[in-house]
């Protein structure tokens, strides 16, 4: 019987995790952070965003911190509020963090909340910070 699935090393996880130990604490902090920000301010997100990033948004890309903007201040909702169900991270190499979130949105307070699946791969900054390199989002229609 052959095996499909690659199987990683210990000693390979030990390297990805040893550039960042603490990657499922960062990630759920910065999830919580990300989403309180996404529905109170949108605008100041372009603090979480580079020139070098790309946002996949249903089946449109943007690239770049002002293309990701635009796009995420002009959504046609007046009000929305986040429901974070489940938040998986794992490293990756370069110290990043890849995240993958589900949940709920509730779009200008409505009763029937929509299902989302989000990913984000962060990256480190210079400065000891994080930065969203690559963002994925897709509404769940099921």
């Amino acid at each position: 019987r052959v095996s499909v699935r690659p199987r990683i090393s210990s000693s390979r996880l030990s390297v990805m995790a040893a550039a960042n130990a603490n990657f499922l604490e960062i990630s759920k902090a910065f999830c919580q952070h990300y989403y309180n920000v996404f529905d109170t301010d949108r605008a100041k997100l372009q603090t979480l965003y580079q020139d070098g990033s790309m946002l996949t948004f249903e089946d449109a890309q943007f690239m770049g911190m002002q293309a990701i903007m635009t796009k995420l201040t002009t959504l046609q909702f007046a009000t929305v509020q986040h429901q974070v169900t489940t938040c998986d991270a794992q490293p990756t190499p370069g110290g990043g963090i890849l995240c993958f979130i589900t949940g709920k949105l509730v779009v200008d307070g409505g009763a029937n909340p929509l299902m989302f699946g989000q990913t984000f791969h962060l990256m480190p900054t210079p400065q000891g910070s994080w930065y969203i390199h690559n963002d994925l989002f897709r509404l769940n229609y099921t």
